[in-house]
């Protein structure tokens, strides 16, 4: 048996065109979407990232403003700005892109961000909403493998679903997300005893743990749907022969980059799960998708639109 391997740009594609239809439609009631993105300093992949964002904006007609603090920056003038966003009535969405500068209290910035215009879903106020089924901002990756799992007609209610990892940006929230959907939700880390048999028992498994290749075949159910969140980039020949020893596409793609990208799940869960997302190409790109979808959703919560 092999995994069907679940395109996640394929469904990020399809959630782009949904938005892009929503944008439309507002704009017919004078309203378009805008989002904010903060980024401080000059950190390479955010760069990268930011600006990835700022073009899907462009692309789906909302209005994106990309604001750029020097490295020098202090918590006060991050304060200041945020302040200033919060008061904009043209900004939906305000995304600080982490790490900040390591002389800024970044928990005090996030928190500062209106819960309104939280387009990550960080705020204590969205994290509180999500918990009690409240209408609000989830985060962007969590909502990411629902959208996945939900398109490919993967059945949530009544299932064991493993979630691997407790972090407050994808494991809980994730956890959080599949509990709203019926599904009986396990949550391990690090202190879990006999982490391989708890996940066995998974039908959904989430791996999000920020170890590359950590979750094995023997951690797996046959045919269960495993969801790789992690992102790992592996530089090392050994590590690479690891876990790719016989992709000769991979191999020399490694050997004229000097480094592929890896999950948190061994390729060769492949052998034995029902569905798997593929990493690249499997939730990274639903994050962006999502950022698109939750922009439009603020601008309608702001303004009292279903």
């Amino acid at each position: 048996m092999t995994a069907t391997i679940l395109d996640g740009q394929k469904i990020a594609a399809e959630i782009k065109t949904e938005v892009g239809e929503e944008v439309k439609r507002l704009a017919t009631e004078g309203i378009r979407p805008g989002l904010a993105a903060v980024l401080a300093g000059n950190d390479p992949a955010s760069e990268v990232y930011v600006r990835s964002k700022v073009k899907t904006c462009e692309a789906l007609g909302i209005f994106s403003e990309k604001i750029t603090p020097p490295d020098s920056v202090t918590t006060k003038e991050m304060l200041d700005l945020v302040a200033q966003l919060n008061a904009r009535d043209d900004i939906d969405g305000i995304l600080i892109q982490l790490p900040l500068p390591k002389q800024v209290d970044a928990k005090a910035v996030l928190l500062a961000v209106s819960p309104q215009k939280d387009v990550d879903g960080f705020h204590p106020v969205n994290v509180g909403n999500l918990s009690t089924q409240r209408p609000g901002l989830v985060p962007c990756t969590p909502q990411g493998c629902m959208e996945i799992l939900k398109r490919s007609q993967i059945p949530i209610a009544g299932m064991n679903a493993v979630v691997v990892g407790r972090s407050d940006i994808v494991g809980k929230p994730v956890a959080m997300l599949l509990l709203n959907d019926n599904a009986t939700v396990t949550v391990c880390h690090s202190k879990t005893r006999d982490l391989p048999a708890v996940c066995r028992q998974a039908d959904i498994l989430v791996a999000a743990i920020g170890r590359a290749g950590m979750i094995t075949k023997d951690f797996v159910k046959p045919g269960a749907a495993v969801i790789d969140v992690g992102i790992n980039r592996v530089t090392d020949a050994g590590e690479f022969s690891r876990f790719f020893p016989n992709d000769a596409k991979r191999t020399a793609d490694f050997k004229s980059k000097g480094s592929t990208l890896v999950g948190d799940v061994h390729p060769e869960v492949a052998e034995v799960a029902g569905y798997l997302t593929p990493v690249p190409g499997g939730v990274g790109p639903l994050t962006i998708a999502m950022l698109m979808s939750n922009t439009v959703k603020a601008a309608k919560l702001r303004r009292g639109l279903k």
